[in-house]
């Protein structure tokens, strides 16, 4: 009886390749596409059955996949919700796509679910066992939907709040890349200055038989030290940004200390406050609408908002949520949301709305996020230069002081 229940779970494990075909379909016009399958018969049964006639087909090969990215956990959230609204079942949806992701990663993950899933277990728990891909948020709702009977409807929620999230975080880190790729830019121009130009006028300047301006000076000694010593300085930089941002990642103190410096910072700390909170009311909105108790909804909602202040002020919320105390007032004690946020959800949970309340207050803080991002950007531009024309124009008029001095001389 053993041996008999184990062999479906052998013939769900057959190894898949990818195929390249071309043929005609009913109408005897060319066509050809991608497939992946356990073996070439299989790939001209499932083409027949189309009604396409194989006259081609090679085997490709393909690595064992890129990383798992959120990207792809949110376009797999938005396909999967939009199969099963469409009524195709649950295991269906996971083959088609699955076979249909471009990521082998992919794939394999979501065939390793599906196997899961058919063997009997929960689609929320065979989802747990990827803690990496998916969060207590991710589950906790999907479990929500599984014994509510509505999972459809909470993959699509899901799918709407990662989108927005998602989107959220691309524009943060759009507005914080181009000023970084222009400073790193001009970090290497000065370098380059100081090891190979300053020295070339230096041999220039020792034939001028004068005294030397102090800025020219100062140049010259400071491109001494560099070309003395450019092995420990930039191995020394190149060190202490690596340990730097490793125990950012993996210091828990760290964290808290540069999440609060991050939203002390001027112009950018108020675009991380207003993301932070956006994503915060997102996630409960997402939580409550789903039918998860408040405080349940809490564990998932501080660790969703990505800045450690948040989450300490959300523990200190569920606590007292826990003893009775309205949401409302145990905001106001965290003391990190706008008077607008907590009017908004005062205004909730008297109308019995807190869900749509939430939610308004999260389209608002996404739209701030947007338009800060937009007058950041045009913040950034002439601040930037500013700050370009110091340095290396700086760098410029120091080397060129003597010779204009020579100059006025003859």
């Amino acid at each position: 009886m053993a041996t008999q229940a184990n062999k479906p779970a052998k013939t769900s494990q057959i190894k898949e390749y990818l195929y390249a075909w071309e043929g005609k379909d009913k109408y005897g016009k060319t066509v050809r596409g991608e497939i992946r399958a356990g073996g070439e018969a299989i790939v001209n049964a499932t083409l027949r059955r189309q009604g396409v006639l194989v006259t081609k087909l090679k085997k490709k090969s393909y690595s064992s996949g890129k990383k798992i990215t959120e990207k792809d956990i949110t376009l797999f959230t938005r396909q999967l919700a939009t199969m099963m609204k469409a009524g195709v079942p649950l295991l269906q949806s996971f083959d088609i796509v699955a076979k249909g992701n471009a990521n082998p990663s992919v794939s394999k993950l979501l065939q390793d679910i599906r196997g899961d899933v058919e063997t009997g277990t929960s689609l929320n728990q065979a989802f747990r066992k990827f803690p990496l891909y998916f969060d207590p948020l991710f589950c906790n709702l999907v479990g929500a939907g599984e014994q509510a009977g509505i999972l459809e409807d909470l993959l699509t929620r899901l799918a709407i709040y990662k989108e927005k999230t998602l989107a959220i975080k691309k524009k943060i880190k759009s507005a914080l890349t181009y000023p970084i790729a222009i400073l790193s830019v001009a970090f290497i121009v000065t370098a380059i200055i100081m090891i190979w130009v300053v020295p070339a006028f230096k041999e220039v300047f020792k034939s001028f038989g004068a005294d030397l301006p102090a800025p020219t000076l100062a140049v010259m000694a400071i491109s001494d030290f560099v070309v003395k010593y450019w092995y420990l300085i930039f191995g020394g930089l190149g060190a202490g940004l690596y340990f730097f941002f490793q125990s950012w990642k993996r210091s828990l103190k760290m964290q808290q200390t540069m999440d609060r410096l991050l939203l002390q910072v001027p112009i950018f700390g108020d675009v991380i406050r207003k993301a932070t909170i956006a994503r915060w009311t997102r996630t409960l909105a997402t939580m409550f609408a789903a039918g998860v108790p408040l405080v349940e909804s809490l564990d998932s909602v501080g660790g969703a908002s990505g800045n450690a202040v948040y989450l300490d002020a959300t523990v200190k919320i569920q606590t007292e949520v826990s003893t009775g105390t309205s949401l409302t007032v145990s905001m106001q004690n965290a003391n990190v949301f706008p008077s607008m946020v907590t009017q908004m959800v005062a205004i909730g949970e008297e109308s019995g709305s807190l869900d749509a309340m939430l939610g308004k207050v999260a389209d608002f803080y996404e739209e701030e996020v947007d338009e800060a991002v937009a007058n950041l950007s045009s913040l950034m531009e002439p601040l930037i230069m500013v700050i370009l024309g110091v340095i290396i124009g700086g760098l410029v008029v120091a080397m060129y002081l003597p010779i204009f001095k020579l100059g006025s001389v003859v």
